[in-house]
């Protein structure tokens, strides 16, 4: 009877040990799991403020940045305004109310000679009342050749007109008043004379580029058009 109890009192003494055993190993592994569970709850919580601007952190720093748009969002280049080209107007040419005289002129026509300032003069040439062209003496001799009548217009309001007596260049020719005039091509509409003296040096040079040129060498006037035909008079 006493040897039963004791071998009962051992099972129980045993189980109780096997009991306490399982507990403290269920309790070892469910702090485990917790602080397993916590780091991975660390890990992860850490992990989006980690890297290149990503995650809560990145996107919290750029809702703070304005965001760029059109070209600029797709090529991250800036870019550059272009300036804005502004027109000068040129100043308004000083207005004559009425001409100092006018002029008849070898082909019927007129000119009307207005005085705008010291040694500056503008010609009208006038047909029938129409306005056929006009020339402006600045300073410097003016000339035209108006189909076959040439006009040469002086800063003091001089002018000499006369008809035919062109020679078209380029080449060499002879002039009245002694003058030879060497006339080149430069390019389209533009010819250039070199006026030779008795000498031969060069006195003058006229250059007609795009428009027609004139001067007057001791009385003697000369006309270049643009065209490369050179005429003279005394």
């Amino acid at each position: 009877m006493t040897m039963n109890r004791a071998r009962r009192t051992a099972r129980s003494t045993g189980l109780v040990v096997v009991a306490a055993a399982a507990a403290v190993s269920l309790t070892a592994c469910q702090g485990g799991g917790k602080n397993a569970a916590a780091g991975s709850e660390t890990k992860a919580s850490a992990s989006p403020s980690t890297g290149d601007g990503g995650g809560l952190g990145g996107a919290r720093g750029g809702e703070d940045k304005p965001k760029p748009s059109g070209d600029r969002a797709q090529t991250g280049m800036r870019t550059q305004t272009t300036p804005v080209h502004r027109t000068i107007t040129p100043a308004p040419r000083p207005k004559a109310a009425s001409p100092v005289r006018t002029q008849p002129l070898p082909d019927g026509s007129k000119a009307e000679i207005y005085k705008l300032g010291a040694q500056h003069y503008l010609l009208k040439l006038v047909h029938r009342g129409d306005v056929l062209g006009t020339m402006e003496a600045n300073h410097r001799d003016a000339g035209l050749d108006a189909n076959d009548m040439f006009i040469v217009l002086t800063p003091d309001g001089r002018v000499q007109a006369w008809m035919g007596g062109g020679h078209e260049g380029p080449g060499t020719f002879e002039l009245m008043g002694g003058w030879t005039a060497k006339i080149t091509k430069v390019g389209e509409d533009h010819y250039r004379a070199r006026i030779l003296g008795d000498a031969g040096g060069v006195s003058t040079t006229l250059d007609a580029n795009g428009h027609d040129a004139g001067v007057e060498i001791d009385r003697v006037y000369l006309v270049l058009s643009d065209g490369g035909v050179i005429s003279a008079h005394a």
